[in-house]
């Protein structure tokens, strides 16, 4: 196979992978993740921002494979938390980390604030490196919600069955995902990047639209 075509997708986190996998898919471009490449580094998110660690996560296993690489970072800021759990969302319960206690934590957290609103949003900032860990594009998304009392749904992953999209009157958990590809904030991230990708990967093709 020519690895040169292929994008590689950074990320190990199986819920990611599928949503980018499905979202990518329409470019007929091949994808794979990090997993089971022997030269895949380990990045370490020292990045005060979405953005500043999707950049180190592309550009650090770009080199290191010397593939062309696509990362995000995302996660969710509660507006009544300060922005947190913002870029440390995977890991807000410490270490070993799981979405169940970190969404049991986000609700005690919560709970002591009885009268603050419960609004927040999931953010998404992608980062495209080429080859010699040089970025050539970036791209934003974000959704915006409110935070349930409760779980609800055993859709998605994350903090998703606690995210509410208020149009929907439903959380993450409980969205088919087709509704949560054109709506959700990584959605939203990828179909900005997806020209440049484009551009990059296959140079001189005409955009998916125009095929």
């Amino acid at each position: 196979m020519d690895t040169t075509a292929t994008l590689v997708l950074g990320t190990t986190n199986a819920g990611k992978l599928r949503e980018l996998a499905e979202l990518l898919s329409p470019l007929g471009i091949p994808c794979c993740s990090l997993a089971g490449l022997d030269a895949a580094v380990e990045v370490e998110e020292t990045g005060d921002s979405f953005a500043a660690n999707a950049a180190l996560k592309a550009s650090q296993q770009a080199l290191a494979l010397g593939r062309w690489v696509l990362a995000e970072d995302s996660g969710l800021v509660v507006d009544a938390l300060g922005g947190a759990p913002g870029i440390f969302s995977a890991r807000f319960s410490g270490a070993g980390a799981t979405d169940s206690r970190n969404n049991s934590l986000l609700l005690e957290r919560l709970a002591a604030l009885p009268a603050a609103p419960r609004s927040a949003h999931y953010a998404c900032h992608a980062a495209l490196s080429d080859p010699a860990g040089t970025i050539v594009a970036v791209s934003n998304g974000v959704c915006g919600g409110l935070i349930a009392d409760h779980p609800a749904g055993a859709g998605g992953f994350g903090y998703d069955p606690l995210f509410i999209v208020p149009e929907y009157h439903r959380t993450f958990g409980e969205l088919s995902p087709a509704v949560k590809a054109v709506i959700s904030h990584r959605a939203r991230a990828m179909r900005a990047i997806i020209p440049a990708i484009e551009r990059s990967l296959h140079p001189g093709r005409p955009p998916a639209g125009e095929r």
